[in-house]
């Protein structure tokens, strides 16, 4: 991959990543994936404990294949940071940067002498994200707090889940991306405010709260209209038809829940009076009627296979798709047209296929211009000797002391 050119919008920028686990590593992708330069600190192996991020453990089977994604366009450096000799590198590294993002608990970095206090003196530039449990002020900012936490405290696991069965939670670790997504758009933020001003500033993205940013109108519908939200399964309540439908050889989604969408649908099925039947004929009518609605669509839909119905719907302009499994992104014509797909040779597991940068830019696109440093500490001699100035005599005893 070292010969993909470097044209994203944020070349030029450097990014110091002190973060592990989720949070912090996939805001660090996101712009990198947009060009910046991503230093990725991870802590050596002390006293015979593996070093490195606990995500180069993680993922789904024997091959654990999440570091190569969220780890993508970085290197790593090493250092200790619970010795002076490990925190004066980061502090070192911090004056050089644009972007520092951390998803420790708050106050760590302070305890470690390298809170903003001390590096946005060093760097008044500097731009510090830093991404939390429930933020870096308030009664709770010292708990720990995990996604899942944030999940639940921001409404997400009251709702999502079948009404008879315990609160569920979605396959993918959510409320960690959409903290990390909001830390991103916040750096990139405060980086426009920094043409105005010549100052950085803190990024303060709590995980709970990006969650509650996009639960919709949950809470004035309670405090207004005393609704309270619950799980509803695979229907959202009220907005109907928009549901997954049984066909003959698997599920299929449909969503026609306006007016005239619905009407194309009811002709698609052979039932164009449906559209004109009273308990239908418009959106709160449709809501209203929404659980003999989805009876009926299901008793077409499982007389048809998975292709019959989306033909059908194609040729009536009705918003519908399959549901895909990796298997089906892997073979889609669409994702190979749109290249949301990207091969990546990677010097564990050889060529393997990942989701490519988003989003898309017209004049400055992004990429994935390197594998995951398979190493910890891979570009210690590259970052600390080329940009920090240090000899190989100096690595080596920082090395033979626990530093990095």
């Amino acid at each position: 991959m070292s010969d993909v050119v470097n044209t994203g919008a944020l070349a030029g920028l450097r990014v110091i990543e002190l973060g592990q686990l989720i949070a912090g590593p996939f805001c660090g992708q996101l712009l990198g994936d947009m060009g910046a330069e991503i230093i990725k600190v991870e802590p050596p192996g002390v006293d015979g404990k593996r070093g490195g991020d606990p995500m180069r453990d993680w993922g789904r089977g024997d091959a654990k294949l999440w570091w190569e994604v969220v780890s993508r366009n970085k290197k790593s450096v090493s250092a200790n940071l619970r010795v002076p000799a490990g925190q004066a590198l980061v502090r070192r590294l911090a004056a050089t940067a644009d972007i520092l993002i951390e998803n420790f608990k708050p106050g760590t970095l302070e305890k470690w002498g390298i809170g903003p206090d001390v590096l946005m003196a060093d760097n008044p530039r500097l731009i510090m994200v830093r991404v939390s449990g429930y933020g870096q002020t308030g009664p709770y900012a010292d708990r720990a707090g995990f996604g899942g936490i944030g999940e639940a405290m921001g409404g997400w696991r009251a709702i999502v889940g079948d009404p008879d069965r315990p609160p569920s939670r979605m396959g993918v670790s959510i409320g960690d991306s959409l903290a990390a997504t909001y830390g991103c758009m916040g750096a990139l933020a405060a980086l426009h405010a920094r043409e105005r001003t010549g100052r950085g500033q803190i990024v303060d993205s709590a995980l709970y709260e990006a969650v509650l940013q996009v639960m919709e109108s949950l809470v004035p519908e309670y405090q207004v209209a005393g609704v309270i939200r619950e799980r509803s399964g695979s229907v959202l309540p009220g907005v109907a038809p928009s549901n997954v439908y049984p066909c003959r050889d698997g599920e299929y989604l449909i969503g026609a829940n306006q007016d005239a969408v619905f009407a194309r649908l009811c002709t698609a099925m052979g039932t164009p009076n449906l559209a004109r039947d009273a308990r239908f004929a418009d959106h709160l009518a449709r809501g209203n009627h929404q659980v003999e609605l989805d009876a009926l669509i299901a008793d077409w839909t499982r007389r048809h296979s998975v292709a019959e119905v989306e033909a059908a719907m194609i040729a009536h302009s009705v918003p519908a798709g399959t549901i895909f499994r990796a298997p089906e992104m892997l073979a889609d014509p669409h994702f190979a047209a749109r290249a949301a797909l990207v091969a990546v040779d990677t010097p564990r597991w050889g060529r393997i296929q990942m989701q490519n940068a988003f989003p898309k830019f017209s004049d400055t696109p992004s990429s994935v211009r390197s594998p995951a440093p398979t190493q910890v500490g891979e570009h210690n001699a590259v970052v600390y000797g080329d940009l920090l100035g240090l000899n190989a005599a100096e690595l080596a005893d920082l090395a033979a002391t626990g530093a990095i």
